[in-house]
């Protein structure tokens, strides 16, 4: 080598040294500077004061709250079932029992056992941690402030809003800050109801074993997470006039996981006349089987496989793990050969962090792989969910449904393959092209999963009143110190709505909320969150948007017109992009296929490898479709779908 070669050398590994100087600093100083907005924040936090207006007196016992902002009380951390463990984790959830002295509803109650996630779920020291407990069934209340002899009654009772958070159903909790129902309740006059309910293996686990001891089909479903949604909504219908609210116009609205939640919730006959109104937000009819749920990966000849976390193969793990057997083949034959009684003991006696240790993906041991909500034929049907609504067999309901432009560039922006990170902070999209073609394709997905499949299914069984959306908003900065592009990064990702429904610009963590939220866009920010909140009232209030309680805004029509045409959606986007706005949307999964098909830059490899990334983990698809799919087909590209 050359001296100037090896000075070449030198020089470039003294400016990657410097840089990862640099960038080291950087992190720290974020972090510290994370760590003292912390600090100040706690300190500046108010310790909640009961306040005496506030105490209402249930058939349950006295409660009392505190007076919040925007002129609303709340009341936090009020039990809405018994704590479910020992005897009662894997059974359906009781009726909380009555309290003598007066509950001091001040705090959110403890998260739902989980998986520690920075963002949307319970931060940890480290991505992956455990965190919650299983004394987690409370919910919480905001409504107009009142004395206690002025609540609301009779005609004049509020319409109530109930929110189900999202996170796959195994992240979450209802007393994330951007939750704060008081903007909602108090500028739009409503009543806003938030809950936590079971996750993961303990909120969705069916099984033999447990069905043999269950008091009847509801409970032997596996479907506990959503029996806990039900249970919210029976203390809802009995409870909520105290609080000024109306059990006879309730709304339920979830996004994600929330939002599939509440597409369950029309189809599960339990619940029927416990909401008068439904609002899905980036939700989908995603179920798995209970063969599947049940079954071990490989089964015995003859019987259906199940899934790779089943909870055939979840006991063999916990038993594994527990010592008791030497291999795994001595937990299968064990577990075969162990009584109902005996084997619910043994789950029982688990602690709650061995059962979600199971349940890691191997790949990325810091989330978890559970079954989705189970089609057990008691409580949710065993059929494909969009023929139950195109056979009109759900609650009928007002439904409104949506998605955000950019879906899965929340997704994809962690992903290494897609984008390359540095420190934690330094963000590369390796290809822009393929970036943009991934994720839009992928949201258009998304939409016809959460939006049209659903909108066209129940519309297809005569009803109207149904009304569909996007969210365009994407004015996120330009981090110049770092290199990212936020609007090219997440644009309008999913979740980024949650904020604007309930006014709440607040996403957990002070650094990020200075980040993402910029003074530049505050007035853009405000504007959209204030029309998305009177939309989302006026819904509630009346079973249809309207104009969203105001006569200048654009009035918001059903998805399907009195012509019998789709499809209408609000499209709800910034002033600088065009404002709130009609739309049409014609995308189906036909559309997303063409469109891959007319992709001018991709070759066939190209196109069957797209193909696969969009449809190979779907529930439901198969090598056939993916060696016939598109004009020509990928019989060619031969390749491992799961």
């Amino acid at each position: 080598m050359s001296d100037v070669d090896e000075q070449s050398v030198r020089g470039r590994r003294w400016v990657w040294w410097l840089v990862s100087l640099v960038g080291v600093g950087c992190v720290l100083t974020l972090a510290a500077l994370s760590f003292a907005l912390r600090l100040l924040e706690t300190d500046e936090a108010r310790v909640q004061i009961a306040d005496v207006s506030s105490e209402r007196l249930l058939a349950l016992g006295s409660v009392v709250g505190f007076a919040a902002e925007h002129e609303t009380h709340a009341w936090l951390g009020i039990p809405y079932a018994r704590t479910p463990t020992g005897e009662l984790r894997w059974r359906a959830p009781r009726p909380p029992e009555a309290w003598a002295d007066t509950l001091d509803a001040l705090d959110f109650a403890s998260p739902c056992v989980q998986l520690g996630s920075p963002l949307g779920g319970v931060p940890t020291d480290e991505p992956g941690d455990f965190a919650g407990e299983e004394d987690c069934l409370y919910l919480n209340i905001w409504a107009p402030r009142s004395e206690a002899d002025a609540v609301p009654s009779g005609a004049a009772r509020l319409p109530v809003m109930v929110w189900i958070h999202g996170g796959g159903n195994r992240i979450g909790h209802a007393g994330l800050p951007m939750y704060d129902g008081a903007r909602l309740a108090g500028r739009e006059n409503v009543v806003v109801v938030s809950f936590n309910y079971r996750l993961g293996p303990f909120g969705w686990f069916a099984h033999a074993a447990l069905r043999s001891e269950a008091s009847d089909g509801l409970e032997a479903s596996g479907n506990f997470g959503t029996l806990d949604q039900i249970r919210a909504l029976q203390w809802i219908a009995s409870h909520i006039e105290e609080f000024g609210g109306d059990p006879g116009n309730v709304t339920i609205f979830g996004e994600s996981a929330g939002g599939t939640n509440v597409l369950a919730l029309l189809l599960a006959e339990p619940a029927r006349g416990l909401f008068h109104r439904a609002i899905s937000q980036s939700g989908s009819t995603d179920s798995v089987s209970r063969a599947a749920a049940e079954n071990a990966l490989v089964p015995a000849a003859g019987a259906v496989p199940g899934q790779r976390h089943s909870s055939a193969e979840s006991i063999v793990s916990l038993l594994e793990q527990a010592g008791i057997v030497p291999d795994r083949e001595a937990a299968r034959r064990y577990a075969a050969d162990l009584p109902d009684p005996d084997l619910r003991s043994f789950l029982r006696e688990r602690s709650a962090r061995e059962i979600l240790d199971v349940y890691r993906r191997p790949e990325r041991p810091v989330d978890l792989e559970v079954p989705r909500l189970i089609r057990d034929g008691s409580l949710l049907p065993t059929g494909d969910w969009l023929a139950e609504f195109r056979a009109g067999r759900f609650s009928r309901v007002p439904v409104m449904l949506g998605s955000n432009r950019d879906e899965w560039k929340l997704f994809i922006s962690q992903d290494d393959a897609h984008v390359r990170r540095r420190l934690g902070i330094f963000y590369r999209i390796r290809d822009p092209a393929d970036y943009e073609r991934r994720a839009r394709h992928h949201s258009d997905l998304w939409a016809v999963r959460a939006v049209s499949g659903p909108a066209s299914a129940i519309g297809h069984a005569g009803q109207r009143d149904v009304f569909a959306y996007r969210f365009d908003w994407d004015e996120l900065p330009r981090l110049l110190g770092f290199g990212v592009d936020l609007s090219r990064l997440l644009g309008a990702a999913h979740a980024l709505e949650v904020p604007f429904v309930f006014g709440v610009f607040d996403l957990g963590d002070p650094l990020f909320n200075r980040v993402v939220w910029s003074d530049e866009t505050a007035r853009s920010r405000e504007r959209l969150g204030n029309q998305m909140m009177g939309y989302w009232a006026e819904f509630a209030r009346t079973g249809h948007p309207g104009r969203g309680g105001r006569e200048h805004w654009p009035e918001w029509k059903p998805w399907i017109g009195e012509d019998g045409r789709a499809a209408t959606v609000l499209v709800f986007d910034s002033e600088a992009a065009g404002g709130i706005r009609i739309g049409e949307s014609n995308v189906s999964r036909d559309h997303v296929i063409a469109a891959i098909d007319s992709e001018p830059e991709l070759d066939q490899n190209q196109k069957c490898a797209l193909f696969l990334d969009l449809f190979g983990s779907r529930p439901g698809f198969r090598i056939e479709e993916y060696r016939r799919i598109g004009r020509r087909g990928c019989a060619d590209f031969p390749a491992e779908v799961h």
